[in-house]
């Protein structure tokens, strides 16, 4: 957990050539329901939740972080990862934004990079919580994927 939360860290923007879209990158997008669940693109997979305590958990429950009330995200071993804005920017822990939110229409909101890609939606309840959730559950997707990747090549080999 130690080392995915750090993986976070610098997906969410230590780094600027990361943010690099990519077609692999586009198709790992997220969708946070109006009762704060968070799914991927497709809606077929719960990948967690947002509770009322502005806790965020994994769809076994488990913390995976929190927005305190000056907008600082804290993964669950009270590392500060970033800050989230209520207009929903996303900034890293040096300041820089690393995503933000625009109003599609009444209810949802698209989740962007600053050069306008999309990464999801979001319930405009949880502007807050959209880009932090974007980039944890990203990064958790990734290391899925490379992880299936290296199983897969030691079984041709």
């Amino acid at each position: 957990m130690k080392k995915l939360l750090f993986i976070l860290a610098l997906v969410c923007g230590v780094s600027s050539p990361i943010w690099a879209q990519t077609t692999a990158d586009a198709n790992h997008k997220i969708t946070i329901n109006a009762k704060g669940g968070i799914y991927d693109h497709g809606g077929g997979t719960a990948l967690g939740y947002i509770g009322k305590d502005d806790i965020v958990r994994n769809a076994q429950g488990q913390k995976l972080y929190f927005i305190d009330k000056d907008g600082n995200v804290i993964d669950a071993k009270g590392n500060k990862l970033g800050k989230a804005k209520k207009n929903g920017n996303y900034y890293n822990i040096n300041g820089e934004n690393i995503m933000n939110t625009k109003d599609i229409d009444a209810e949802r909101c698209a989740i962007l990079d600053p050069q306008g890609h999309n990464f999801g939606t979001t319930h405009k309840n949880y502007k807050l919580h959209a880009c932090a959730a974007h980039c944890y559950f990203l990064e958790q997707q990734k290391a899925k994927e490379k992880k299936d990747g290296v199983k897969q090549e030691m079984k041709t080999e």
